[in-house]
């Protein structure tokens, strides 16, 4: 078995990489003080009177003068480069206070390693883990050691996994302080992540035209040097990285090995998991103005889920019933919800506190507050184009019902005001064309209201989400819907909602496919293809089956947003 004495290689050439790197830095420093040498030389030349003659004291002055402008332009690349701040991970602190028991085991396990312990213990919103370092918040006195970075968790490995994987999942990242504690390697990464601010720096206020006249050049020049000496330095520094990321490994087989292969297939099954709750789950009530408050514990409920439909997840669950990784945290409710908030705010752009169009939601009340909402918009926005849409000919004439009145029964008009939000207008609208037209204007509607949001979070997010923190919304990553599968959206909602106003279905949760449909308590899965052959192919019979069957009333008006 490997012990921790296996890791000195690595951290040899790790060393030696980061030396490359310094070498670099010495280099760029030498390039900057050649020209004051050279004009130290020639004023002390010509204060001898070794070097005389009037030719000379014009070269000599000429060198003094670019010596300065040199050495003034050196000046300001490296304040920017020592005082800009490296891209920092938004996470939620964990404190020793709230989390006696981790950091105890966190400790326990840098003992092992032999490494020192991490200063401190933060939680992210995704299924990563790794050190960070924090030192640039305060300055380091010099010849004082070098602080320990801190060690950032995947908030659904905390919920997912059990103790003694998440300990043999940390064991690889915890090793890493080791190298990181090493004064030549700390330098070298620090160098580097001031050259990649440094670039920042220099971008940003040209792609926002907000640079001068002066400060312009003056930012494309820093902006020159630093990209040269990052490409000077990037083959140094990823050898550096992976020589220590090897080494951490080594050093890490004498702490649970056997049990780290189990852990990391728990890490594909939990970011599967956490991937389908946050675009089936979390990113429907978002665009409703609600953040779920406890996707941690979705997570759970994901993929025990999933463990009893998958083959693959089978014995999965069984592992339910050893102390979960959350047992660790003294209110894990209150850092669950922290970092919901905060996985709303970066996966979402919302703002970073709750208000009356941005609050939290439970998993109790997610349907009636989010589910039931989502099926009413729809269906108000496809009455909408209804209105909008005129008939085709020979067909207003022929869309009648019959409606109750005053104990009597009269037919009108469908298009008239008594029948307007109905699921058989839909229906008989459909069955006679005119469903592209439909699509086209919905996803017009769509596209209208999504960019009237979009706007409305960046007002209210400004200033708020840290540039540091570059994460992608959710719905940037996902394909575009076309205007057929908005329209099976929408007729779907219209559904839902006729079955939950006339036949007592209620609105429910699927932890695997989010909003479900509930008749008599249990989850009707059959749907998508009666109304999806209704949308392609103008065929309302299977519909009006499915409807028969559950009992709604296509003719009643539904009750709309």
């Amino acid at each position: 078995m490997s012990t921790p004495l296996a890791g000195e290689a690595g951290e040899g050439h790790a060393r030696s990489r980061a030396l490359a790197v310094l070498r670099i830095r010495s280099a760029a420093l030498a390039v900057a003080l050649l020209p004051a040498a050279v004009a130290v030389v020639l004023l002390v030349g010509g204060a001898t009177g070794r070097i005389v003659g009037d030719a000379s004291e014009v070269l000599r002055w000429a060198v003094v003068a670019g010596a300065l402008l040199v050495l003034l332009l050196a000046a300001g690349v490296a304040a920017v480069i020592v005082r800009a701040r490296p891209a920092v991970s938004p996470t939620v602190a964990v404190s020793e206070a709230s989390a006696p028991d981790l950091y105890r085991m966190v400790r326990d396990l840098a003992v092992r390693l032999q490494v020192p312990a991490p200063s401190a213990i933060e939680l992210t919103p995704d299924c990563d883990s790794w050190l960070e370092d924090r030192t640039h918040r305060r300055r380091r006195r010099r010849g004082a050691p070098c602080e320990a970075p801190a060690l950032v968790i995947g908030s659904p490995f905390m919920w997912w996994m059990r103790v003694a994987e998440l300990r043999a999942l940390l064991a690889p990242v915890v090793a890493g302080t080791g190298p990181a504690a090493d004064p030549d390697i700390a330098a070298a990464r620090r160098f580097v992540r001031g050259l990649d601010a440094a670039v920042g720096v220099a971008t940003a206020p040209r792609e926002s035209s907000a640079a001068g006249f002066v400060r312009g050049p003056a930012y494309g020049f820093l902006g020159w040097v630093a990209k040269l000496l990052l490409r000077g330095c990037r083959a140094h520094a990823a050898e550096m990285e992976r020589a220590v990321a090897a080494s951490a490994s080594e050093r890490a087989q004498a702490v649970d090995y056997g049990l780290r292969i189990v852990a990391q297939e728990q890490v594909g099954l939990a970011y599967a998991g956490w991937d389908r709750l946050l675009t089936r789950v979390a990113l429907p009530a978002w665009r409703m103005g609600r953040w779920p408050s406890r996707l941690d514990a979705g997570v759970v409920a994901a993929l025990t889920e999933l463990s009893r439909r998958d083959r693959l997840a089978e014995g999965f669950e069984s592992r339910l019933g050893e102390r979960p990784a959350c047992d660790l945290l003294e209110e894990p409710g209150t850092v669950d919800e922290a970092a919901s908030l905060l996985a709303a705010r970066l996966f979402h752009g919302g703002p970073r506190r709750s208000g009356s169009e941005w609050a939290p939601v439970g998993w109790d009340t997610y349907p009636q507050e989010v589910v039931d909402r989502i099926w009413r918009s729809d269906a108000s926005r496809l009455v909408t184009v209804l209105d909008e849409v005129h008939e085709p000919a020979g067909v207003a004439g022929s869309l009648r019902i019959s409606v109750a009145s005053g104990g009597s029964r009269r037919t009108v008009d469908d298009c008239g005001e008594p029948g307007r939000a109905t699921l058989a207008r839909v229906l008989e609208r459909l069955s006679t064309g005119g469903g592209e037209e439909l699509a086209d204007r919905i996803t017009r509607h769509v596209a209208r209201e999504e960019a009237v949001r979009e706007e409305a979070s960046r007002e209210e997010s400004a200033g708020q989400v840290p540039s540091d923190g570059a994460f992608t919304p959710v719905y940037q990553l996902l394909p575009p819907r076309t205007g057929r599968e908005l329209l099976t959206d929408h007729v779907t909602a219209m559904v839902c909602c006729a079955a939950v106003d006339t036949a007592g279905a209620a609105p429910g949760l699927d932890w695997l496919d989010g909003p479900a449909l509930l008749v008599g308590g249990v989850r009707r899965g059959d749907l998508a293809w009666p109304v999806l052959r209704l949308v392609e192919n103008g065929d309302a019979a299977p519909l009006r089956s499915w409807l028969s069957a559950v009992g709604v009333r296509p003719e009643k008006p539904i009750r709309l947003i």
